[in-house]
């Protein structure tokens, strides 16, 4: 275009966007203004460095394919070119590839890092294992020239002293350190420790980087002991504290968490002591009370208590046999001394005259009395014979037996009643027998 020649506005704004346009740049700057409101067909914002500013906007379709999520203060990194909006004669960058730069960029690996980690189920709060209360022996990994192993190790010495603790110096930042904290997790579980602290004092987001690698990650999954991070301070939070069993704010923090302090330790036992003491006293007393209802009761006052009923029925069973047999004797005889006075009493009739003469009333005389005391026998040994039969003395002629205790007192009438050693009585037809019983065998009854 020819300089003597003047030109509309519309012409010099179109020569210097083709001029523009023809720039392409690579850009880092931090987000200072951010526009992305629904219908807008690109995304308008602002990126400075503290001496310049420059307005930008990237297309729809080009930001969502990005996937960046711009906010104020971020860190970014774009390439494009600049151009003119002829309409307001303003200049801006038109982006056309974009990421974050520097922490950003590294938070973005993180945060997908997390969500894939996430998505396993490595960070479920039901996965993490609980911490032993009184450990023996605390694995820690950690930088052995670091503030943060002077924290941990004072705080165990003032708090729980009774602990081992195995230490894995290794380092905790820089290109090697994800590798040799790996190796350090390896090298304490080896020595068969409770827990194990992973620990570190504070730094930058990039100083932090080896505790968010994902082989560290899976090594504190795959520790065979709870594993208590204590990496940075507050804010910081790693993907190492998110799959360790237990997050800590401070290696400090982390040192509290994985003992109890010596204070607790001797509060719980006290506690304890006085339980069990109450329990015991309790026990004793409830003990005590028993034996003395017990002491209380008849049968243990009196031991005639048990056997009294008993033995007095054997001695109304021994006086009952007694009696039995006089007793049927004399109503016998009884009996027969009314037949007699009978006997007497009809006699004198038999005395009439129309007998044969004396003889043959004394024939007839004697063959009244002789049916008369036949009659009278016959009854007599018929209930001498019943009287026999129920006596236990004919019974035990038989060759039967009657066994008692010991001490002569209960009838032993199953072998359930004795056992092998046991002392005996056995009472025969003539005479009794004291025996030891070597063995005993039940009947089984079959139906």
């Amino acid at each position: 275009m020819p300089e003597d020649r003047a030109v509309s506005v519309s012409e010099a704004v179109a020569c210097a966007k083709r001029q523009l346009e023809g720039v392409r740049l690579r850009v880092v700057g931090e987000v200072s203004e951010f526009a992305d409101k629904p219908g807008y067909r690109a995304a308008y914002f602002t990126v400075s460095d503290g001496d310049a500013a420059m307005s930008c906007l990237m297309w729809r379709d080009q930001y969502d394919g990005s996937g960046v999520v711009l906010r104020c203060g971020m860190l970014v990194e774009m390439s494009g070119y600049f151009s003119v909006y002829p309409a307001k004669g303003r200049m801006q960058f038109v982006v056309r590839g974009l990421s974050l730069a520097g922490e950003g960029r590294l938070r973005l690996q993180v945060a997908e890092l997390a969500r894939r980690l996430e998505s396993e189920g490595l960070m479920r709060p039901d996965r993490k294992r609980g911490l032993p209360s009184y450990p023996r022996r605390i694995g820690v990994v950690t930088s052995p020239r670091g503030k943060a192993v002077h924290d941990v190790l004072l705080t165990l010495r003032r708090r729980y002293p009774l602990a081992e603790v195995v230490l894995a110096g290794v380092p905790v930042e820089g290109a090697e350190a994800a590798s040799a904290i790996i190796e350090g997790l390896s090298v304490v579980a080896a020595a068969d420790p409770d827990v194990v602290l992973l620990v570190r004092g504070g730094g930058s987001y990039e100083d932090l980087m080896p505790f968010n690698d994902e082989r560290v990650a899976r090594a504190i999954v795959a520790s065979p002991v709870p594993v208590i991070t204590g990496i940075g301070h507050e804010p910081d939070t790693s993907i190492a504290d998110m799959v360790a069993d237990l997050r800590a704010s401070t290696p400090t923090a982390a040192a509290e968490s994985a003992a109890p302090s010596v204070e607790e330790v001797s509060a719980t036992l006290l506690k304890t002591r006085r339980q069990l003491g109450r329990a015991l006293m309790h026990r004793v007393q409830a003990a005590e009370h028993r034996v003395g209802m017990l002491v209380r009761r008849p049968v243990f006052a009196d031991p005639s208590a048990i056997v009294g009923a008993a033995a007095q029925a054997i001695d109304h069973a021994a006086i009952s046999l007694q009696r039995a047999l006089p007793a049927r004797l004399e109503r016998e005889a009884e009996h027969l001394a009314r037949q007699t006075r009978d006997l007497e009493r009809i006699g004198p009739r038999m005395l009439l005259p129309q007998r044969h003469g004396v003889e043959g009333l004394a024939r007839d005389m004697g063959r009244l009395g002789m049916r008369l005391t036949e009659r009278a026998d016959e009854s007599v040994a018929h209930s001498a014979a019943r009287l026999h039969d129920l006596s236990p003395l004919a019974i035990l002629s038989r060759g039967y037996a009657v066994c008692r205790t010991a001490d002569g007192g209960s009838v032993i009438r199953s072998a359930a009643e004795v056992s092998s050693g046991d002392r005996m009585s056995i009472r025969l037809g003539s005479g009794s027998l004291g025996c030891i019983v070597e063995s005993t065998e039940e009947e089984t009854h079959h139906e």
